[in-house]
């Protein structure tokens, strides 16, 4: 792995990116606290033990460009954010101000891609959620090889970029896919998404075999589900493992809880490896979900994402950088337009 790449900023300081020690911790959270002041989300990047105790059990993997006195001005991050364990998400990825015209964020973005991702056999595919409020990110994860899948609708809290003055209201994030180890295998499509799907898989280069989505559950089974809630972006993140005869009730149990905590956004993802995968499609567009498209692999079979919000979403604050993820965002406005817009005008 070639690790250490120098180069300088716009001063002429030498920086170097590498792989993560134990001694980056405390400047993995002073940086943090620079650009973000104690309003990040993910709250590990305040403690430095737990950093890295993360980095040493393979939770997260850090990356961190140095300066020539050895401070971090750079990190981003490689964890596990989805049920399946061989899916990492790439985020968390800043550069102090006064670094940010010296390319270190490419430089990052290349070392974790290029030179440290191909040797770790652990991770078998890569995620990134990007903030949609800029392009810089955005164009990068084209620029990697990375295929525009899904689109989070008013996820986070513009306080979350409140030191960088970037945002006003909830912010978007794109979500782009890349395999690092193919798995091809079978997936059911429901009926009323199934062009929308076609559509995100027709980029990908891992192979699906497309089946037909029943509409109806099974007779036997209980649903796995799992919820997570993020209190500081009032998000609520469910994983629907198996959808049983149980299923409306346990919706709406979660729902209830949901509400109860405060939740204004609901993100939801549905296994698209069960056969019966439509049944459970109609029952969350019965209770206000809409489409938000696919996260590959998210159950290691891939995940349909959906989406309710209890804001108002800003679409026109959206900002993209391909036709592809505009084509994708139409497509997310057109179903929440259908089922919502319409219908309140409906005498």
């Amino acid at each position: 792995m070639n690790t250490k790449q120098s180069t300088q900023n716009s001063a002429g300081e030498h920086f170097e990116v590498d792989y993560f020690r134990p001694e980056d911790a405390e400047g993995i959270v002073a940086l943090f606290r620079a650009v973000y002041g104690d309003g990040y989300p993910i709250k590990i990047f305040y403690d430095p033990q737990a950093l890295i105790r993360a980095n040493e059990t393979g939770e997260y993997y850090s990356i961190v460009a140095r300066n020539s006195d050895g401070v971090v001005v750079g990190a981003e991050h490689f964890y596990r954010s989805a049920p399946c364990k061989s899916l990492y998400e790439l985020g968390a990825a800043l550069v102090l101000k006064e670094y940010r015209n010296a390319g270190i964020s490419n430089r990052m973005l290349k070392f974790g891609f290029q030179d440290w991702v191909p040797t770790r056999k652990n991770i078998e595919g890569v995620f990134g959620e990007a903030v949609c409020i800029h392009t810089h990110m955005l164009k990068a994860q084209t620029y990697f090889g990375y295929t525009e899948t899904a689109l989070e609708i008013a996820v986070m809290p513009a306080e979350a970029y409140e030191a960088e003055g970037a945002a006003t209201g909830r912010v978007a994030l794109q979500v782009a896919f890349r395999s690092h180890k193919p798995r091809p295998h079978r997936i059911f499509l429901p009926k009323v998404y199934e062009q929308e799907l076609r559509f995100l898989y027709s980029a990908m280069d891992d192979e699906r075999e497309f089946t037909g989505a029943d509409h109806s559950f099974p007779l036997a089974g209980w649903s796995e589900i799992k919820m997570d809630f993020f209190e500081f972006a009032q998000v609520v993140r469910i994983s629907v493992h198996q959808a049983g005869k149980d299923f409306e009730e346990r919706l709406d149990e979660l729902g209830a809880e949901a509400l109860t905590k405060g939740a204004v956004v609901n993100q939801i993802w549905l296994n698209l490896g069960m056969p019966w995968v439509a049944a459970a499609v109609e029952v969350l567009r019965g209770r206000g979900y809409f489409f938000g498209g696919v996260f590959p692999r998210w159950f290691d079979q891939d995940g349909l994402f959906m989406q309710k919000l209890l804001c108002p979403p800003d679409f026109e604050a959206i900002k993209l950088a391909s036709g592809r993820s505009h084509k994708l965002l139409e497509i997310i406005r057109q179903d929440w337009n259908d089922r919502f817009v319409q219908r309140r005008s409906v005498p």
